[in-house]
């Protein structure tokens, strides 16, 4: 039996289900969230609601929920024990990147992050494979899944994202969903949605991060400051990421009651998810791949500073930076 197969077993017995996305959902999370629905539907599943955590603050995230027409419910005001199914995309670990607490276990998972497996019902976490919504696009085709426009476009988005355009490590698979959606998407949707415009937030997190950036080497560090935009960090280390002769970056700043982490890197002797975990793994809940990964650390470990943004960013910003470079091996480099 194929996944897809064991996939759509699961979902025949399935009267309600609950799809929870991992803590503010990127595009990839997104799509895989409406594939996801779109077998329950095929698969006579009654109800089903798609389900979140923090915020969707990235310009093209907002654009993207906005012109697809996604219906989201914030995780608070979902009762999910009321669902006789849970299922995550795009994230496999009960109480990690998610506002539910660790006692929900999932009964369907699909994600591409390393992760344990927790005994699931259905688990399919593939981490050779570059974009959850990849898998998606296989189940789809496997079960004959009728691909309207507007999920092959939102699978189409999330494919190049996730990986960049394509030059961010993407697998042959990527390109082989992508050709599979292609024709079916529209691509002014497409082309509105690179489009989107930086909001004034984020604008200002990443002139900040600009400012405040710091180099050993290849590698970078800087801070964007105090932000409401969670999106803003990953935005800021993208971009910095173009300076010349830079090839690794970490940006941090101040997220409500957290100090958020974003890290990304184009060397392929450096896997900076693991490089955040001998950095930061005692400080607070970092991870990620081997191009990129971010974390979050709790403003407890700083407590006596936290009601000063500026105060507590001097302070914490020296031990993050230092811990970043030692974990690269550069601290001592100019």
């Amino acid at each position: 039996m194929s996944r897809a197969a064991e996939l759509a077993s699961v979902l025949e017995t399935t009267e309600s289900l609950v799809i929870v996305c991992h803590d503010n959902p990127d595009p990839d999370c997104l799509a895989s969230a409406l594939a996801l629905e779109a077998i329950a539907s095929d698969h006579d599943v009654d109800e089903v609601t798609i389900t979140y955590g923090g915020e969707i603050s990235h310009q093209q995230n907002r654009a993207f929920v906005n012109m697809l027409e996604i219906a989201l419910q914030p995780i608070e005001d979902t009762n999910v024990d009321a669902y006789d199914c849970i299922g995550f995309v795009d994230h496999s670990q009960p109480g990690a990147n998610t506002e539910l607490p660790t006692r929900v276990v999932p009964d369907v998972i699909v994600d591409h992050h390393p992760g344990e497996p927790i005994g699931a019902a259905f688990e399919d976490v593939r981490v050779r494979i570059g974009a959850t919504a990849t898998i998606f696009v296989e189940y789809l085709t496997d079960l004959e899944v009728e691909l309207t426009t507007r999920l092959a476009s939102a699978l189409l988005f999330a494919l190049h994202r996730e990986r960049l355009d394509f030059v961010r490590e993407p697998t042959r698979r990527e390109y082989e969903a992508a050709l599979a959606v292609y024709s079916d998407a529209d691509l002014e949707t497409l082309e509105q949605l690179y489009g989107s415009a930086f909001s004034p937030g984020t604008l200002d997190a990443i002139g900040k991060a600009i400012a405040a950036r710091e180099r050993r080497g290849s590698a970078l560090v800087s801070n964007v400051g105090k932000t409401a935009e969670t999106d803003a960090l990953p935005q800021a280390a993208d971009y910095l990421l173009n300076l010349e002769g830079v090839d690794t970056v970490l940006v941090y700043g101040i997220v409500e009651d957290a100090i958020r982490l974003s890290a990304r890197s184009i060397d392929p002797r450096i896997h900076i998810g693991e490089t955040l975990v001998s950095g930061f793994d005692e400080l607070g809940q970092v991870g990620g791949h081997h191009d990129m990964a971010g974390g979050r650390i709790g403003l407890g470990l700083f407590a006596d500073n936290a009601d000063d943004a500026d105060v507590l960013l001097e302070f914490a910003g020296g031990r993050l930076t230092h811990r970043f470079f030692d974990a690269l091996n550069l601290d001592n480099e100019r």
